[in-house]
């Protein structure tokens, strides 16, 4: 391969793989302080497409926004409410470490965690919208599976027999399961809208990747080594192509990806 070519690589096209986006809350909760820098005994986070978009811990005790964009477009309220909500579930995360650790004849000695995950997934549609792919809402203890809901048969399903006794309490509250089942497919995607469409700007303002080649001697005289490499772009997930004589190169012909 000429050097005339290698740099004709340079040129490579990168696209964005947009296709997939999510919006997860996580609550992690511990059964007594941890002295330990960095630790809360109770924190809530938002994500946005894995990235922190709100921040909540119970040394604070107040949601705030994590993005410029979050603090721009939502209104006092918004977090004056989130920051009550914030307090109401690490009220219910002290009660419910407890009722666990009874339940299961634990040592109060020890440090139990209570962890819960809920959101949504979508895929974006031609016309920009965004479709519901997926919902979850799981519940984890001591890094354990506890308690997860099923979306497709309005379930809870319990991977322990110490979460049966959750599982039966909940199954037998309809309003809980369709609650559930209509935030995860509903409510959930909609706040995903409107928040992708408040972070457009960071979108639409990012810089775009840079991209170095590498090229290091091969065995054979007539061939050459490429190591392509590309930073600093936005969204994580981008889809890196190298063409020669505008064809994509694969596998077959020696391309290796690192991810």
């Amino acid at each position: 391969m000429s050097l005339l070519t290698i740099l004709f690589l340079l040129g490579t096209g990168l696209t964005v793989n947009s296709e997939l986006h999510s919006l997860t809350y996580i609550y992690t909760a511990f059964s007594k302080p941890v002295t330990l820098p960095g630790l809360h005994e109770f924190t809530a986070m938002g994500l946005l497409d894995n990235r922190m978009i709100d921040y909540y811990d119970s040394e604070h005790q107040k949601k705030v926004p994590k993005q410029k964009w979050m603090a721009d477009h939502l209104e006092k309220e918004y977090w004056d409410k989130g920051t009550q909500s914030r307090k109401s579930k690490e009220q219910w995360f002290k009660v419910n470490i407890d009722i666990l650790m009874k339940r299961m004849r634990q040592n109060d000695t020890d440090t139990h965690i209570l962890q819960w995950m809920h959101g949504c997934v979508g895929e974006t549609q031609p016309d920009g919208s965004l479709k519901f792919v997926k919902g979850m809402d799981m519940y984890n203890y001591d890094g354990k599976d506890f308690l997860s809901f099923d979306d497709d048969k309005q379930v809870w399903v319990a991977p322990i027999t110490a979460a049966l006794e959750t599982k039966r309490k909940w199954d037998d509250v309809q309003v809980l399961k369709e609650y559930t089942k209509g935030y995860l497919e509903k409510e959930c995607m909609e706040w995903m809208s409107k928040f992708r469409d408040y972070g457009k700007e960071q979108l639409v303002k990012a810089k775009p990747p840079t991209v170095h080649m590498f090229t290091l001697k091969a065995k054979t005289e007539s061939n050459v080594i490429l190591t392509c490499l590309a930073t600093g772009f936005y969204p994580k997930d981008i889809i890196m192509e190298i063409k020669r004589n505008g064809r994509v190169l694969n596998k077959d012909d020696g391309l290796q990806k690192s991810g």
